[in-house]
């Protein structure tokens, strides 16, 4: 029951998985432009069940997991930086290009409305169009930076926490959450982990079956339902940094979590009304509650099945994935405008709506590479996002020196 002071230096398949799911994020917005039903900047004329199936599934999974190993990493950095150097790293590396990125993302999807706009308008912009709405708390556009936001809120609470347990110098605090802990990782975690999101669902008055966890990305209070969902996450990956022992037990029962994400993703779709999207939420409240249950049950157990099988199989380290991994913070940051530009652009292409989704992802995905590459990585860039600067050119070793 205790922490495992034998820890590796990084765990590089959670680091992969990590990336992964910003990189998931590139794809998820691609498909958005394909789906049935007019949620986007357009609905494409080839939109397609098919991608109402990557959205959903990708939607499912994706951003908890992605805070629930930030949980772990970001507790993992508190331990070793303490609370003011790990406070001040999070203020510039996440905190700053919030406050950078925003104003430049912002504009250049405001660009592309413009554009498609205009495009809808006979090719000039409408002159006696509403007024922009006055930003407020409610309403302020956090775009799809809003992670960063609901990560500084995430990061102020496991302060607090934090500075609360290191009061107990008996460390019976500590103690008793390692046996909790214990207690709650296993084949059981999605059902336990589910019942606060599930009336979070339930409670939420329009709450949309086929879309689940709804995105906090207006108004500086993020909604309930998206702050129960990653913050349990949250909570979870910050259990587990002090029980890392436990990671293994996630490793092994992989296929456990895999199948319960299967039944109960299956289940959470047939519930929402299949692939063809049901705006309208749920109004019978008996309907509403098996959905809430089911859906928050594939939410975790689709997180634990990504993660086990992480660990389980490519734990090991890849240049390619510790790469890509540094990568797809750059690469997250700048894609939403580059995506939807790309949906507006081959709008009358005559391609099939995979391939025209291919195209864009394959289009942002170069971009952003070689911006990275060439403005971000060597580069004091890189040492402000990813924490290192990579040279250009790595010292040659030097040479052994012989004895006359």
């Amino acid at each position: 029951m205790t922490t495992d002071t034998h820890r590796p230096e990084r765990l590089h398949g959670l680091d992969a998985l990590r990336g992964g799911a910003l990189l998931l994020g590139l794809l998820l917005h691609a498909a958005m432009a394909y789906i049935p039903a007019p949620i986007w900047i357009a609905t494409d004329l080839t939109a397609s069940t098919g991608a109402s199936a990557v959205f959903f599934v990708i939607h499912l999974f994706r951003m908890t997991t992605f805070f629930l190993i930030a949980g772990l990493f970001g507790h993992m950095m508190l331990e070793r930086r303490g609370w003011m150097k790990f406070a001040l790293d999070r203020l510039s590396r996440i905190g700053g290009p919030l406050v950078i990125f925003w104003g430049l993302v912002f504009a250049g999807i405001i660009a592309v409305l413009l554009w498609k706009v205009a495009i809808d308008n006979g090719g000039s912009l409408p002159t006696d169009g509403p007024p922009p709405p006055p930003l407020t708390l409610e309403t302020f556009p956090l775009t799809h930076l809003w992670f960063l936001w609901v990560l500084l809120i995430f990061y102020v609470v496991m302060l607090a926490v934090h500075g609360v347990m290191s009061i107990d110098r008996s460390g019976a605090l500590g103690r008793l959450s390692d046996r909790l802990t214990g207690a709650l990782i296993g084949p059981w975690t999605p059902v336990l982990a589910a019942a606060p999101l599930a009336l979070a669902f339930w409670l939420h008055p329009n709450w949309s079956a086929f879309f689940g966890i709804p995105t906090p990305d207006t108004g500086l209070v993020p909604n309930a339902v998206a702050l129960t969902a990653f913050g349990v996450a949250f909570g979870i990956g910050v259990l587990l940094d002090r029980r890392r022992d436990l990671l293994g037990r996630i490793a092994g029962g992989w296929w456990v979590s895999a199948l319960m994400a299967v039944a109960t993703g299956a289940a959470a779709l047939y519930l929402a009304g299949g692939l063809a999207p049901r705006l309208a939420p749920l109004t019978d409240p008996s309907a509403k509650a098996v959905a809430a249950w089911v859906y928050a049950m594939a939410v975790y157990a689709s997180t634990f099945a990504v993660m086990g099988l992480t660990l389980k199989f490519v734990s090991g380290h890849s240049a390619v994935r510790r790469y890509l991994a540094d990568a797809s913070y750059w690469i997250y940051i700048v894609h939403l405008p580059l995506v939807m530009a790309g949906q507006v652009l081959l709008l009358d292409a005559p391609w099939p709506w995979f391939a025209k989704m291919a195209a864009i992802v394959a289009g942002v995905l170069t971009i952003a590479l070689v911006t990275y590459e060439l403005l971000i990585r060597h580069t004091f860039m890189g040492r402000w996002l990813n924490g290192r600067r990579v040279p250009w050119r790595r010292p040659a070793p030097a040479a052994p020196v012989l004895a006359e």
